[in-house]
């Protein structure tokens, strides 16, 4: 299962995210699950630092990307990240999921911390 965990602070500002683990839809190559949650993550993480001054802090490694913020986001960054989530809202509540309401393939949590 694909875990998002959002971390927000106590007044709801995004302050970074975490998404690990592999959906296990289908072998390794061929997971349309994991390949478009890669895709919405790594583009959004590409985007922040293309067309926003927010600085972060990110870690990359094979089922895991963690990104972090030390500062206030601006509203460029609060609105790729909004985007982020709608797309991996979209992805978890798609066709794909309904035979697998006991064990989904994306779980998203948000966190305060």
């Amino acid at each position: 299962m694909i875990t998002v965990n959002v971390f927000v602070d106590s007044e709801g500002e995004h302050r970074g995210f975490r998404i690990s683990g592999h959906a296990d839809f289908d072998e390794a190559g061929k997971d349309i699950i994991c390949a478009a949650v890669s895709v919405l993550a790594q583009n959004t993480v590409n985007a922040i630092e293309a067309f926003t001054e927010d600085s972060f802090l990110c870690s990359v490694e094979d089922g895991y990307l963690e990104c972090s913020f030390s500062e206030k986001v601006s509203k460029e960054t609060k609105l790729l990240l909004n985007t982020m989530l709608l797309g991996l809202e979209s992805v978890k509540d798609s066709g794909f999921q309904e035979n697998q309401e006991e064990d989904p393939w994306i779980r998203i949590v948000t966190e305060e911390v």
